[in-house]
């Protein structure tokens, strides 16, 4: 699914726009506090930004050394393989360790993206760092990752953050916004910062167990074992890169933070990640596989292939499979008829295995890790290109939800604009169609390992569009980074969403190094429990609510 769809069914890239400190870094007249305000100024703009040569940004890794560049002071290392090509023998199949190479690897570009001519745009092309051309292009060679860290050679343990990237479990790479860029953070809170790619759609998740036998197995579920095998790389050298392998947390957004969600919940994650932050994306159970082994038999059928000759499914060309596999997938949806959670198409499976067959969190063996959830006030918000929604009355809000609620709608309405008085009708059916519950059960069923839950509500809105963007799907990505200014687009750039961003930067700095996002920027934030829902309310003003939307969210549930 892709990030819409996957929302829908749970209810070129520049790191400075401005040569100016302030684009970056906080000043005497940023309301922010600043915690961590004496990494902010150890870089002088006024010297040669980036350094690459013969003996520069070198590290180790298990396969051979890798050499990126130093941008503004932070070692940076892109498109660094964790694990072999996925094309060929290796489709359908578990990640495989990479040969190693010989002599220094460059890494100072983006790596190929999960399946045009077009120049190299490989990790491996100086042409490709000096040019800096899009990172479009896609081959199941793509298994890799990005590094951006403070130092090489400090001896120094640093807590890890790992971005998990989003587009539902079928688009997306680790780099595909600006806001994705670890610079800014990796510099103030002196930590080390990986993004990852991994395969997606019908390359992660072709659940061809039911017809090929032994073989293919963990078929349904490769695309979730290439991020297990990239913590493990992590866990094996980031000590190389000056982090703490002990002190690891993953975060994710939307589809991403589905992804935080199941490897919270598997076994094999358990000494690979300490911490964990779903922001947009929650997910208590994943695709059945009664269900997913169907789709694999008309994967087959579709390809005019019986288990005897499935291998061929491996030789095709990557565009010939897709093609193959989404046919399928259609036909199986018209025949089928519609399709929703837990049957989603290409997504993980509870194979009970890597996954469980029933609700996360529940094993005694998955992680036990503290959690932070956080959702946006208008995760969907249709009004950004429709100004004419901005007249829409609380009865035309009814009336638009009445195909999902019925009778129902009426009261749903009324119950939110209760709830909510200040609010526009308009925002009155962005709250309705963005609600709470899903990321409500997911903070519910953590809670019963006893480890710390930590609730958010972003409701920031930048002035872009007339206003009419509202806290919309990603926008809070770039708070969480301080790339505020780098997503222009998102934020409108400035004092005002720069504010908030070191606040929050704080906080996830903090739970990244004890595990407790309290710290000096914010409100004392208290753990979440089911009996009050605190949750943290991140905006102009940050404060702590008690479940702010329960009276309106119980009318959601038949």
């Amino acid at each position: 699914m892709d990030r819409r769809k996957f929302i829908q069914n749970i209810a070129p890239g520049v790191t400075l726009l401005s040569v100016k400190p302030h684009a970056v870094f906080c000043n005497e007249q940023d309301t922010c506090s600043a915690q961590f305000k004496n990494n902010q100024h150890n870089y002088n703009l006024d010297i040669p930004q980036v350094q690459i040569g013969d003996d520069i940004a070198i590290a180790d890794t298990e396969y051979g050394k890798v050499k990126g560049y130093v941008m503004r002071g932070i070692y940076t290392f892109l498109g660094i393989p964790y694990a072999a090509d996925t094309s060929g023998k290796n489709r359908f199949m578990p990640p495989h360790k990479r040969e190693s190479w010989a002599g220094i690897r460059p890494a100072v570009f983006y790596a190929n993206s999960s399946p045009q001519d077009v120049y190299s745009r490989a990790s491996t092309s100086y042409d490709m760092f000096v040019d800096h051309w899009n990172y479009d292009e896609l081959s199941e060679d793509c298994l890799a990752l990005n590094i951006w860290t403070p130092s090489l050679s400090d001896d120094k343990k640093r807590p890890v953050i790992v971005w998990l990237h989003g587009g539902g479990f079928s688009r997306g790479n680790g780099i595909e916004q600006d806001g994705y860029n670890g610079e800014n953070i990796t510099r103030y809170g002196d930590v080390v910062y990986c993004s990852i790619n991994h395969r997606l759609n019908v390359f992660g998740f072709s659940d061809l167990s039911g017809v090929g036998g032994e073989k293919y197995r963990d078929s349904g579920n490769v695309g979730l074992l290439d991020i297990v095998a990239a913590l493990q790389w992590i866990h094996d050298n980031i000590a190389n890169f000056g982090g703490d392998p002990g002190n690891v947390t993953i975060i994710g957004q939307s589809g991403g933070g589905a992804k935080v969600c199941m490897l919270a919940t598997m076994p094999a994650v358990k000494h690979l990640a300490h911490k964990a932050v779903s922001l947009s994306g929650s997910a208590t159970s994943a695709n059945n596989q009664d269900y997913s082994r169907e789709l694999g038999r008309y994967i087959l059928k579709e390809a005019n292939l019986s288990p005897r000759n499935i291998d061929r499914l491996q030789d095709m060309p990557w565009a010939d499979y897709l093609k193959i596999a989404q046919q399928a997938y259609s036909r199986m949806e018209k025949e089928k008829g519609p399709l929703g959670m837990p049957r989603c198409g290409f997504a993980p499976v509870a194979d009970n295995v890597h996954l469980p067959a029933g609700e996360f969190f529940q094993d005694r063996n998955a992680p036990d890790v503290p959690i932070i959830f956080c959702t946006t006030f208008h995760e969907w918000n249709p009004g950004r290109t429709d100004s004419a929604l901005e007249q829409i009355s609380l009865s035309g809000v009814a009336e638009r939800i009445k195909q999902r609620y019925g009778d129902r709608s009426d009261v749903i309405v009324e119950a939110y604009a209760r709830n909510f008085p200040e609010a526009k009708p308009v925002e009155i059916l962005n709250l309705i169609n963005s609600n709470r519950l899903s990321v409500v059960e997911a903070a519910k069923l953590k809670l019963a390992q006893n480890s710390p839950v930590y609730m958010a509500w972003f409701g920031w809105c930048p002035p872009l569009f007339d206003g009419r963007m509202r806290a919309f799907h990603c926008l809070d990505i770039s708070f969480w980074f301080l790339n505020t200014d780098l997503m222009l687009t998102h934020t409108g750039g400035g004092v005002r969403p720069r504010a908030l961003s070191y606040r929050m930067a704080d906080a996830l700095l903090n739970f990244a190094r004890t595990g407790n996002p309290n710290c000096i920027s914010l409100p004392m934030w208290p753990r979440y429990t089911e009996q009050n829902g605190e949750t943290m309310i991140l905006n102009d003003n940050c404060e702590v609510k008690n479940d702010p939307d329960r009276a309106a969210r119980s009318t959601l549930m038949p």
